[in-house]
């Protein structure tokens, strides 16, 4: 009985994550009320409570959750590894970042709405969870930074900012540049500054 009772909370709480990430991805932290969560994960208001005291325990728990997710693609690190010059490896670390980050489509616009919306009561979270790739990105990208074929003078700001750009790129594309534009674009106008 207890065990059938576990699985029944476990089944409860996932449906809850699942139903609050897409919600959130779709509408931001402020655009979807816990109410409303319930309603679409057919539970009442009070059980997501019972697991998350308030809703930004809940918007955590789901950001958490998307951002374990990552994985870093193999042969793209093997790639930015075997890179033969500094361009090469910025190109490389470029792609990697964006097609880790789009290949979730989900967890990107909850990136994009946490940058908007929570700010830095995110840091925390995001050191831990991205903090790794950024570590072992950045290691590759530092000895570049130290032949001085880079222009930045810590390559973990090089990553985090890469990072910025694949997040702002819908926003940036949309406001700025119109739709023609494209992410490769954008990169090749930023690596210019990178660049010595």
């Amino acid at each position: 009985m207890t065990g059938s009772s576990g699985s029944a909370r476990g089944s409860t709480e996932e449906r809850i994550l699942t139903t609050a990430a897409s919600l959130f991805a779709q509408f931001g932290y402020n655009g979807v009320s816990t109410r409303e969560i319930a309603s679409a994960a057919e539970v009442n208001e009070v059980t997501i409570y019972r697991h998350y005291p308030r809703k930004r325990d809940l918007y955590l728990a789901v950001l958490g959750a998307e951002l374990q997710r990552v994985q870093l693609r193999g042969e793209l690190l093997t790639r930015l590894a075997e890179a033969q010059n500094g361009r090469t490896a910025l190109t490389c670390t470029f792609e990697l970042i964006a097609t880790t980050l789009q290949q979730q489509p989900q967890l990107l616009r909850l990136l994009q709405y946490s940058a908007l919306e929570l700010g830095d009561d995110l840091d925390p979270l995001m050191r831990r969870h991205l903090g790794e790739l950024v570590e072992v990105v950045a290691r590759y990208l530092d000895p570049w930074i130290q032949r001085g074929e880079l222009r930045c003078s810590n390559a973990k700001t090089l990553v985090l900012t890469l990072i910025a750009i694949v997040l702002s790129r819908g926003p940036l594309r949309r406001v700025f540049l119109g739709d023609a534009e494209n992410l490769n674009s954008l990169f090749e106008t930023y690596s210019e500054f990178c660049l010595a």
